[in-house]
């Protein structure tokens, strides 16, 4: 580990040099690419840093034992330095985890109701409006890639994308089943109905290339955009499907009047839902070695249950249990997550420590 340690600081060094060239600037993708591999490693650096000042001063704790003056001052010294030396060795350990290389990216989130009807759109509709107003407490734009009403209200399906750096680090670990229970608003006799609905959360593709798609593999098809939208969705065919043949995949977006931006949007989308399945596939083909309790990313998998008698959400993974339910759904998300992300690095740890 220390070898690595070493070889992180030089490279540190280098980043800064290379970043300080004016020529390095020029080239704002190359700059970036450089200042966020700064960035990741940076904390690593300073930890280390601070790990080897430590063994400075136990070194030097450990010579001033010799003297009866200082003795009691270095007894001291050595034991608080050993306990600081301990902490940031599992510090490390922790920084020096691999890295989710999508971690950093912006994401699309695909909300889907399940069993339930009208009750499970309207969940939907709650889900939804979850995430955004998450999305909005960490400063990250909402795009909205396609939507589908129900009639009474809430969502068959929604798509919407989230910008902003390291969106799918924080949000990578909701897919799956969310089941509701609740009283539905038509319910007449006070019963407490169950519904479900299925969130998919997948990493945007830096560019279409990046997961091959080759243009003679789609079948794209236009249409008269229906629904909500305005005078021009029944007058012009500016709803786009498009069907990537080798996968199956069919992704439709009528949101926008412009062909043009529908088709680009649903390009989009495609390429994040092929580039999930290959993740999922490499995921799937991990667990048969290694079950992953928190990142299997199994859309059938019901991670959390939100219910409203109780004021209660439980998330089934990690066995949390919150009775905050209306503090959640307004977007407070964040204690669930760090549970999640803290479970998640005790698995790989642990896988590290089998090794």
């Amino acid at each position: 580990m220390r070898s690595r340690l070493e070889q992180l600081t030089r490279r540190l060094a280098e980043l800064d040099g290379l970043l300080a060239d004016p020529d390095t600037a020029q080239d704002m993708d190359t700059f970036r690419k450089l200042s966020r591999e700064r960035s990741e490693l940076e904390p690593v650096v300073v930890a280390f840093g601070a790990y080897t000042g430590t063994e400075e001063d136990l070194a030097t704790a450990q010579q001033m034992l010799s003297d009866p003056d200082m003795k009691g001052l270095a007894e001291d010294e050595l034991k608080s330095g050993k306990l600081r030396l301990e902490q940031l060795e599992a510090e490390l350990q922790v920084l020096l985890l691999p890295r989710d290389p999508d971690d950093g990216r912006s994401l699309f989130l695909e909300v889907r109701a399940g069993t339930g009807g009208d009750e499970s759109a309207l969940f939907a509709g709650d889900l939804l409006r979850m995430y955004t107003r998450f999305a909005e407490r960490n400063r990250w734009q909402v795009e909205v890639m396609s939507e589908s009403e129900s009639e009474l209200g809430g969502y068959k399906e929604a798509i919407v994308r989230i910008a902003g750096d390291g969106a799918y680090g924080r949000l990578k670990f909701e897919s799956g089943g969310h089941r509701v229970q609740r009283v539905p608003a038509t319910e007449t006799q006070g019963r407490i109905h169950t519904s479900a609905c299925t969130v998919a959360i997948m990493p945007e593709a830096d560019e279409v290339a990046e997961v091959n798609i080759n243009t003679s593999d789609l079948r794209i098809d236009t249409f008269r955009a229906s629904g909500a939208g305005g005078q021009h969705v029944n007058k012009t065919d500016s709803a786009v499907r498009i069907t990537h043949l080798p996968t199956g995949i069919v992704v439709e977006c009528q949101d926008d009047r412009s062909q043009h931006r529908n088709r680009d949007k649903a390009m989009k989308v495609l390429a994040a839902r092929i580039k999930d399945k290959e993740v999922r596939e490499r995921q799937a083909k991990e667990a048969a070695q290694r079950k992953s309790l928190v990142g299997s990313g199994d859309r059938s998998e019901r991670i959390r249950t939100y219910n409203f008698p109780q004021g209660r959400i439980t998330d089934h993974r990690i066995n949390l249990t919150l009775y905050k339910l209306q503090n959640v759904l307004d977007g407070d998300l964040d204690e669930v997550i760090s549970a999640l992300a803290s479970e998640h690095q005790a698995e790989l740890l642990a896988a590290l420590g089998d090794e």
